[in-house]
């Protein structure tokens, strides 16, 4: 005899994907930025400055109201103090008693000299000259260079992480075939065409 059911079990299929941890690292980024600052040539001049002040100078030739009188002023001023000073001197003289008429001539003599002007008439005109002052000339130069500015910006590194990861699948379930491999099973058993009696006597 030889067996009428054949089993066969099928095993089960798993399929396992594993990623390991990893940590990435991101360098940092520098982004520069230049910026151009234009410099600049400013010249300042001022020329000499010429100042011309003719007031003494046409006082002396048309004098003022104010100035005509100041003059007169001093003038008599100065003649009052040359006549005392002449008459007290005189007197002193006529004083003395020993007074003859040399004296008397001397005394006019003297009057006339002092009223004497060799130059009447003629005098040089203005008679005081103008006041020149100036101011000396500036020049200022001012230069200034180009710039360049840089401006950097820095990105500080980053790091990542990936954390490890186990996938399973199941790609083929577990199972049992049960089989019959004999052959097919007559009722009566005598229906069978190879049919053999059983001889039970023996």
């Amino acid at each position: 005899m030889y067996p009428l059911i054949e089993i066969k079990t099928v095993p089960i299929e798993i399929e396992m994907k594993v990623s390991h941890a990893k940590l990435e690292y991101s360098r940092g980024t520098a982004d520069l930025e230049i910026s151009r600052g234009e410099g600049g040539l400013s010249i300042k001049s001022r020329p000499i400055k010429l100042n011309i002040d003719t007031f003494e100078a046409r006082n002396s030739v048309v004098p003022t109201a104010m100035r005509s009188i100041e003059q007169y002023a001093q003038q008599g001023q100065q003649a009052s103090y040359t006549a005392t000073a002449t008459y007290a001197q005189q007197g002193q003289m006529l004083l003395d008693a020993k007074i003859g008429q040399d004296m008397i001539t001397q005394f006019a003599a003297e009057s006339t000299m002092k009223n004497y002007k060799p130059n009447a008439g003629i005098e040089f005109l203005p008679s005081v000259p103008p006041e020149i002052t100036w101011d000396p000339g500036e020049m200022h130069i001012r230069y200034e260079m180009d710039k360049l500015n840089f401006d950097w910006r820095m990105n500080e590194p980053q790091f990542e992480f990936t954390p490890g990861d186990i996938e399973l699948s199941v790609t083929q379930q577990p199972d049992v075939i049960i089989k019959y491999v004999g052959g097919p099973i007559y009722v009566p058993p005598s229906s069978d065409p190879n049919y053999e009696p059983v001889d039970v006597e023996a």
